[in-house]
């Protein structure tokens, strides 16, 4: 029978486990997860307490076409009712707290900017359906900035999409251009956000841990403290993998592989390197160097062209550095403010973000409680600064130098709350999180330098996650790491279960219909 070995243990490989038991009819005792954090979870992750205060380093949205999350998650059950699915719970959530938001956008007076206007010129309409039309390989090596003028970089669109998928001028105009064609049937709700899907709890609690449970009950085992440090090949025209090397608590170890198992790599992270900071200090960046999921893709890709280049990716922090925070607050005042602002209960008002601020701040108080076990009377709310490097416009340093506490002064003051300022602070404690790489993958790259899931003569070698290739779908989504897992679950296999198709909503007359009225939008 063949065996699995699944290199991290994010969503990518949870998702492929669950299509390796699932849909290729693998035993889950011949599944083994090998996780160099202590914690499994990838990127999906939180933790802490009430007391010492949540942290969650993002928070992922979904929406109605993420096809591959959705099949996957109906297949598991929630751990609140295990009568429901995770996909069931995920649309009653919809149903039952969907945002609308009123105040997706707020300007330095403090009042709600008028975003029902994308706030284009022609010139603006005319470059975004260049863009849209150009063939994705004119855009190797080029950069949003450079199919557009600097005024498109001023517009309301312009601030509302940055601030929802974290895309800055000079990300690659290949993922850009992916991104409009992929949610083109979200532009007329892009300032009310109705068309997007959020998890009962935080990602962990409502995704992690409820595929932990399925796969622990199936015997998948899963060994965290493993590093995998290299891979041996054998002879031939394709990449088939012999021998998995390794160190376990410190321990060396080699697995050898047969050519009928099957290895599956996350190559790359986007949130490796993450440091934490607290209330009274600062993140300190890590400079150990980076993270395993980085140095084992290198090493990999060594005199290979067809294992991508992790350098495209891996070299530019200060192009994909941003910074977020996770508030913990014991005093309502905070929710109630917000609620007053936005015109809607905590859970509905969506995102909400300061154009004018020099950290290009965004903030959302999602449905309370975010983690199973917070109490009563307690409210976590998260945010995050798209330019952590500049100096702020309140506390005149920069994002990446403040406290927890310093970030929540610069929030407050471009909320124009100074009057609770004082009573929120008291009541509240702030844990900053600066992630290097969590852009990595929006940086300008060109074909061939994320490798294809199953590289071409591949016997039982794929690459899953954030930095493999797929046509069409966008990166920074739960929906791409679940979709290169069942993709390389079906390419090893050669048969089961295929992925559905990835919307085309640009291809849909209706949709371009209304995106083309929301571009002409006054």
């Amino acid at each position: 029978m063949a065996k699995a070995y699944l290199v991290g243990s994010g969503i990518a490989a949870l998702s492929a486990a669950v299509f390796l038991i699932r849909d290729g009819g693998l035993d889950g005792r011949d599944i083994q997860l090998l996780e160099e954090q202590e914690r499994i979870g990838g990127s999906l992750d939180a933790a802490g307490t009430a007391e010492a205060g949540y942290t969650m380093r993002g928070g992922r949205m979904f929406e109605r076409q993420f096809r591959c999350t959705y099949d996957l998650l109906s297949s598991i059950p929630s751990l609140d009712d295990p009568s429901k699915s995770v996909t069931e719970e995920i649309f009653s959530d919809y149903e039952s707290s969907a945002w609308n938001d009123t105040c997706r956008l707020v300007g330095a007076d403090g009042n709600i900017i008028d975003t029902r206007s994308m706030g284009f010129s022609e010139r603006d309409r005319l470059a975004l359906a260049k863009c849209l039309a150009t063939p994705e390989h004119r855009l190797d090596g080029k950069r949003i900035s450079d199919c557009f003028g600097e005024g498109f970089f001023t517009t309301n669109f312009w601030f509302m999409w940055c601030t929802t998928f974290a895309f800055q001028p000079w990300h690659s105009a290949i993922e850009f251009r992916r991104y409009l064609n992929r949610f083109l049937h979200l532009f007329p709700t892009l300032d009310t956000m109705t068309g997007i899907y959020r998890t009962r709890y935080n990602q962990y609690d409502s995704i992690v841990r409820p595929l932990r449970t399925w796969l622990v009950d199936r015997g998948v085992i899963i060994r965290t403290g493993c590093r995998v440090t290299d891979m041996t090949f054998a002879t031939g025209p394709g990449p088939t993998v012999e021998e998995i090397l390794l160190t376990c608590g410190g321990t060396r170890e080699r697995i050898p592989v047969r050519p009928d198992d099957l290895v599956m790599v996350t190559n790359g992270s986007m949130t490796a390197n993450s440091s934490l900071g607290s209330d009274t200090a600062a993140p300190v960046p890590d400079a150990s160097g980076p993270s395993g999921a980085w140095r084992l893709w290198q090493w990999l890709a060594l005199g290979r062209d067809d294992f991508g280049s992790p350098h495209t990716f891996d070299r530019s922090v200060q192009d994909s550095t941003w910074e977020s925070f996770t508030v913990t607050c014991e005093d309502p005042v905070f929710a109630e403010l917000m609620e007053a602002l936005s015109g809607r209960e905590a859970g509905r008002g969506g995102l909400l973000s300061f154009p004018s601020s020099s950290w290009l701040l965004t903030v959302v108080l999602n449905r309370q409680p975010v983690y199973p076990d917070q109490p009563d009377g307690v409210t976590v709310w998260w945010g995050y600064g798209l330019h952590p490097h500049r100096t702020g416009d309140y506390v005149r340093k920069p994002m990446t130098e403040c406290t927890g506490q310093e970030i929540l002064r610069e929030v407050l003051h471009h909320l124009h709350f100074e009057d609770a300022s004082g009573r929120i602070a008291a009541a509240s404690r702030v844990v900053p999180c600066l992630m290097p790489y969590i852009t990595s993958q929006f940086l300008v790259r060109e074909r061939g330098d994320r490798p294809q899931v199953v590289p071409k003569g591949s016997a039982n070698l794929a690459f899953i996650g954030q930095f493999a290739e797929l046509p069409d779908d966008v990166v920074f989504t739960v929906e791409y790491s679940v979709r290169t897992a069942w993709t390389a679950v079906a390419g090893l296999l050669g048969h089961g279960k295929q992925p559905p198709a990835v919307h085309q909503g640009h291809r849909d007359p209706r949709v371009l219909l209304h995106a083309l009225e929301t571009m002409h939008r006054r």
